[in-house]
C-alpha cells in the first residue's frame, strides 16, 4: 500500500491522538472514520437561502433605488478626480 507522509501542527496531532480508539489505532484509520462537515456556500445554498427571505417593501425598493441613483464612483486618490464610469 501506498503512503504520504503529512506534517501536522501539535494540537491537530494531539486532536489525532485523542480519537483513536485505542493504541493500534492508525492515524490513517481516525482519518478515515472522522466525518467532515458539509459546506454550505455553494450557490445554489445561497439561491436557497434567498428564497426564503420575504420580498422587499415598496419603500424599501424606493430608498434602494434613490440611494443607487445618487451614487457616484469614489474619487481617485492618484487624480483627486472620480473615476469614469465605463459602460458596456
Amino acid at each position: 500500500m501506498a503512503t504520504k507522509t503529512i506534517s501536522v501542527d501539535l494540537e491537530a496531532y494531539e486532536r489525532l491522538v485523542q480519537a483513536r480508539r485505542h493504541a493500534q489505532e492508525s492515524f490513517s484509520q481516525v482519518i478515515k472514520r472522522a466525518r467532515w462537515n458539509e459546506s454550505n456556500h455553494s450557490g445554489g445554498a445561497i439561491l436557497a437561502a434567498l428564497e426564503r427571505l420575504e420580498p422587499l417593501d415598496k419603500v424599501t425598493i424606493r430608498e434602494l433605488e434613490n440611494i443607487q441613483k445618487h451614487d457616484r464612483p469614489p474619487r481617485d486618490k492618484w487624480t483627486k478626480r472620480s473615476r469614469a464610469i465605463r459602460r458596456s
